[in-house]
């Protein structure tokens, strides 16, 4: 930045009394050198913002149009503009000039920035949400409505395709069935996670329960379910309904993706220090070997409908709802799930919540 480009502010009050807004606002004087910005205009752009060119601090066409607009006499206007830098970030821009056309002496332009990420994200997301269920329910009504004029037309007086084809249509309705079912749940989820269930539970009959559901299937692929559980485990603040919707969901998971002929280890352990603070609390692990999950998809496999096999996940059943059902339900007992995963290798979904004495 060259050394021309700052200059003494000049600024006719005392811009101080901005600091108690919440969104960035900066001050513009008519030579378009920024003469005022508030605490977090500071914190945005740096404590350097105030006596630097608008150009030099901000090189973005439509705020320099808005500003220069407003300086020509424009009334006020709002325009939405995108920043990259520090962080990507998309706000609402208001721009008006200080003071009105009607008052003599020179004339500057305050710029309001207010954050709109959270809610442009969130739109996206339900836009996304409905597509997606849209497109989930799509198929299997489809298949339903095909195999029913089959059945009514050229498949009428065939017993053996009637058969085959209502065997078909029971699995897309049962498909459908669960797909509403775990819409509803997280739905019902998502209101509630602000409520932290109050029932004292014991970790130890509800693993043991799950896995003894899973031993089955995962001896239909030779597969082998380890249980690894301490003698003494501390209770934890809990819905035992929703506890056991989560561990029943890493462990089908650890069978499906799982290799044939290999292990599963289901763990429970006491911990000391919960998130590195003094809560001690209980971690399940549930580890696999199987193909692995990519690290960048990590952070995406709690997000609903995100699948990182879409065709196996869909040939087996699966929603794509699972993992966003269990993000929720161990939110809202307060607790944190971790992935960590090695292609080719073993994949491990602990689950740490906080126990009663903590």
């Amino acid at each position: 930045m060259n050394d021309d480009s700052r200059v003494a502010p000049s600024l006719p009050f005392d811009a101080r009394f901005l600091d108690g807004l919440t969104d960035p606002v900066l001050l513009v004087d008519p030579s378009r050198i920024v003469v005022g910005a508030n605490r977090a205009a500071r914190h945005l752009l740096g404590e350097h913002a105030v006596g630097t060119k608008l150009d030099d601090l901000l090189g973005n066409s439509e705020i320099q149009e808005g500003v220069e607009a407003s300086l020509g006499g424009a009334p006020g206007t709002t325009r939405e503009i995108f920043l990259p830098y520090p962080i990507s970030r998309t706000y609402d821009l208001n721009i008006w000039r200080l003071p009105d056309l009607k008052s003599p002496g020179p004339t500057w332009v305050m710029m309001i920035f207010h954050d709109v990420t959270a809610s442009k994200k969130a739109a996206q997301m339900r836009a996304d949400f409905v597509a997606n269920v849209s497109h989930e329910l799509r198929s299997p009504l489809s298949s339903l409505l095909g195999f029913i004029e089959t059945l009514q037309g050229p498949a009428r007086d065939d017993p053996e395709a009637t058969e085959r084809f209502l065997g078909i249509m029971e699995a897309e309705a049962r498909r459908m069935t669960r797909l509403i079912n775990d819409l509803l749940a997280l739905s019902k989820l998502e209101t509630e996670e602000h409520i932290q269930p109050e029932d004292e539970v014991d970790l130890r009959p509800i693993l043991s329960h799950v896995t003894n559901l899973s031993s089955v299937r995962a001896r239909e692929r030779s597969m082998e379910i380890e249980v690894e559980l301490p003698d003494e485990l501390p209770s934890i603040l809990g819905d035992p309904d929703e506890l056991t919707q989560v561990f029943q969901n890493l462990v089908s998971n650890a069978v499906s993706y799982g290799r044939p002929d290999s292990r599963i280890r289901v763990a429970a352990a006491r911990l000391e220090n919960l998130a590195d603070g003094a809560v001690t609390g209980v971690k399940v692990s549930v580890t696999n070997d199987g193909d692995g999950i990519p690290e960048d998809e990590i952070p995406r496999i709690t997000e609903r409908f995100y699948r990182v096999d879409k065709g196996r996940s869909r040939s087996m059943g699966g929603t794509g709802l699972g993992l966003a059902i269990v993000k929720h339900i161990v939110a809202r007992h307060r607790g944190q799930l971790d992935v960590r995963s090695t292609l080719g290798a073993q994949t491990t979904f602990s689950v740490s919540l906080p126990s009663t004495d903590a």
